[in-house]
């Protein structure tokens, strides 16, 4: 027999996480605990955590119709109650099948960002014809969300994921907590409460659902983000837009609704 010293285990797999372990989430380094434990160990007045985001984007709406998706969100990025960044998009490209909406901390999504971007490079190296699709970055994405919230470091952010994958459309919503669902309308913010009734007069009925097009789905996008502007103080009138489609995504970052202050003259103090 040998000797227990001299028996010793190997890895579980190469290249892959010990049994139990976290595997793939951004901040976190494997087989460096030490060193991590370190970087958190609370100072004189414990461990300092931002719990009131500051620089934030107001609501995004997203929309399935029938051979595709879009996606839209203001173009202002709030400084707490002042509007600071007035060019901002908050809807972004991420391959030829995947567009993402963003709303909350703007500095949260730079982070995250980062690593989405990491991702698409990585199989563009690979060169195997795989791309991130929708379905994938949007289960990552509740993995993350959910991982940072078990660890009191939530992203404050709310993430509308859409794009297109094996010929039809998908449309999902993650929010800080790792709560996330599909559906044929999504809505975050402000929006919750004023774009997802005027989207579901559309979703929820069947005769107009079946015929809502591009151009259709632009239009009721661009009704939506007017009634957003008129009633939310945290928009703005300048708009982002991203269209997926099976020939391509398309994002239109000059977009503008259309206003009419005609009926304020008519309210008293105006």
């Amino acid at each position: 027999m040998y000797p227990m010293q001299a028996v010793s285990a190997g890895p579980f797999w190469s290249n892959g996480p010990s049994p139990g372990a976290f595997y793939n989430f951004p901040g976190f380094h494997a087989g460096n605990a030490a060193v991590s434990a370190k970087s958190e160990t609370p100072g004189e007045y414990g461990t300092q955590r931002s719990y009131t985001p500051v620089t934030t984007g107001t609501s995004v709406i997203g929309l399935k119709f029938a051979n595709g998706v879009v996606i839209a969100a203001d173009k202002l990025v709030s400084y707490g109650s002042l509007a600071r960044f007035h060019d901002v998009d908050r809807v972004y490209k991420i391959n030829d099948k995947t567009i993402i909406g963003i709303g909350g901390d703007f500095a949260d999504f730079q982070y995250i960002k980062r690593h989405i971007d990491q991702k698409v490079v990585d199989d563009m190296c690979l060169a195997d014809k795989n791309e991130l699709k929708p379905k994938s970055l949007y289960n990552w994405l509740t993995r993350v969300m959910y991982n940072r919230r078990c660890d009191f470091k939530p992203l404050y952010l709310d993430i509308v994921v859409g794009g297109m994958q094996d010929g039809e459309p998908f449309l999902g919503h993650v929010n800080l907590r790792g709560r996330a669902y599909t559906s044929n309308v999504v809505a975050t913010g402000y929006g919750t409460h004023l774009a997802l009734p005027l989207l579901r007069e559309y979703s929820e009925n069947p005769t107009a659902y079946a015929g809502l097009d591009k151009q259709k789905a632009s239009e009721l996008t661009r009704s939506v983000m007017e009634v957003l502007w008129y009633r939310d103080c945290r928009s703005d009138p300048k708009y982002s837009q991203a269209v997926c489609t099976t020939d391509g995504v398309q994002v239109d970052a000059n977009c503008f609704v259309k206003q009419n202050w005609n009926l304020a003259t008519m309210i008293k103090g105006y």
